[in-house]
């Protein structure tokens, strides 16, 4: 289908996170010459504009108006006009109502040009220290303790790293959860990025749900956790008569970031092989 050049444009627009700062100028000048702003929240959009003296026109786009406001919004790109749509904080369209927007956009062949921003997301895995060659995110966690539990027991295998985000009342029940069901993995948790109170807290699940089970936790969190190993049938295999399996499977394990001694540990049970035999190799293939 070929898009008509006289229908406007929507402009997908990244705002930070925290500071202020942490804009492009590229941002700032579409935020400037727009003809509407599709804020998911518009008293907090209005700070940022406010920041840089932007007049541009603001609109609420959110959670519980996105079906009935996404058309009004698409009719006005279709006359013309330019949009930029925001979200409360980073890119629009992760975990957050901008994708309905931005699917019908292109149900109806409208011009679609991403101005790209910070995430939470991205920021967090930069700093976690984890293997993130590869990773998955998995948006928010569900709510009830029941069906988090069915949720994480589903992904206890998942080998990449893997990024949540979760609310301050939930998180220490979450980690809990997460210890019972996972063992004792890395964890960081990214608290106020960016922001005057920003916060890492590193360690093993359990030294991270010592630290806060005794404070009152605040802001917006991101969760990186290290990913688990993936269970095989038949792992009860003679190991010892192929030393390269063993040496793929503990530098699988070094490569997630596991230390020796937790190698050693998931190593005899998944190899069925004496802590000696996995020690030796452990050094072989450090010379």
């Amino acid at each position: 289908m070929i898009r008509n050049n006289s229908e406007g444009i929507l402009y997908i627009c990244g705002t930070p996170i925290g500071n202020l700062e942490d804009i492009t100028l590229r941002a700032l000048k579409i935020l400037n010459k727009v003809n509407l702003i599709a804020a998911e929240d518009t008293r907090h959009t209005k700070k940022l504009l406010n920041y840089y003296q932007i007049k541009t026109p603001i609109s609420s786009y959110y959670e519980y108006n996105k079906f009935k406001k996404a058309p009004y919004l698409i009719e006005r790109i279709k006359s013309g006009q330019e949009i930029a749509l925001v979200s409360d904080a980073g890119m629009p369209g992760i975990a957050d109502p901008g994708y309905v927007l931005i699917n019908l956009a292109l149900k109806n062949n409208l011009k679609i040009i991403p101005i790209p921003g910070v995430s939470a997301l991205v920021t967090a895995l930069a700093i976690s220290g984890l293997p993130i060659g590869k990773f998955v995110f998995e948006g928010f966690l569900p709510r009830k303790i029941k069906e988090r539990k069915k949720y994480f027991k589903s992904i206890e295998n998942e080998e990449r790293t893997i990024v949540f985000y979760e609310t301050p009342h939930r998180l220490k029940r979450a980690l809990k959860d997460m210890f019972d069901l996972w063992g004792d993995r890395k964890i960081i948790i990214a608290r106020e990025l960016t922001k005057k109170f920003e916060e890492i807290i590193r360690g093993k699940l359990s030294e991270a749900i010592s630290e806060i089970d005794i404070r009152e936790i605040k802001g917006e969190i991101t969760l990186v956790v290290q990913g688990g190993i993936r269970k095989k049938e038949n792992h009860k295999v003679d190991f010892l008569k192929n030393e390269s399996v063993i040496e793929k499977y503990l530098k699988k394990l070094t490569n997630q970031g596991y230390s020796n001694k937790d190698i050693i540990k998931i190593a005899q049970e998944k190899l069925n092989l004496s802590k000696n035999i996995i020690y030796k190799k452990l050094l072989e293939m450090k010379n």
